[in-house]
């Protein structure tokens, strides 16, 4: 298993707490007002974000354990980026209302930094991955193509 350093779970769990402090200012006061209001997509973005910080709060106890969230968070604020809010600034479209948006996602950078890359690597990329069927492969010499015991 690849070692990941004291001072990088600090870092984790200081991304994990700037995470959760920010959304618990910016999305839990609407999330808890009763006569709010929701429009549809609003109201979905708002509890993806209340659970997202939720996950990073789980963070905080399990850095590494919950890595998958901040790779979720890395992976739709590149693509967005990428995919949605360059597109607009080539083309000179980047009016007020993107903006906000921009730069939240933009602070995706800080989460770049944070992740232990090396460790992420070592366990999703090069790792063998969990097994598909729940049976156990026959003695070898009784093994006569891909028959499985199911037990």
């Amino acid at each position: 298993m690849s070692e990941v350093s004291l001072l990088r779970l600090y870092i984790l769990r200081a991304m994990y707490l700037f995470i959760v402090v920010g959304l618990g200012f910016y999305i839990w006061p609407s999330m808890i007002d009763p006569a709010r209001h929701w429009e549809l997509l609003q109201g979905q973005a708002t509890c993806m974000l209340a659970a997202f910080s939720l996950m990073c709060a789980l963070g905080l106890r399990y850095p590494l354990q919950m890595l998958p969230v901040l790779l979720w968070e890395v992976t739709w604020k590149t693509l967005w980026l990428g995919m949605v809010a360059l597109p607009q600034w080539w083309a000179g479209h980047v009016d007020e209302a993107i903006k906000p948006s921009v730069f939240a996602c933009g602070m995706v950078v800080l989460v770049y930094l944070a992740v232990p890359w090396r460790y992420v690597f070592t366990q999703y990329v090069m790792a063998g991955g969990d097994r598909w069927w729940g049976g156990r492969r026959l003695a070898p010499e009784r093994d006569h193509g891909a028959v499985l015991s199911h037990g």
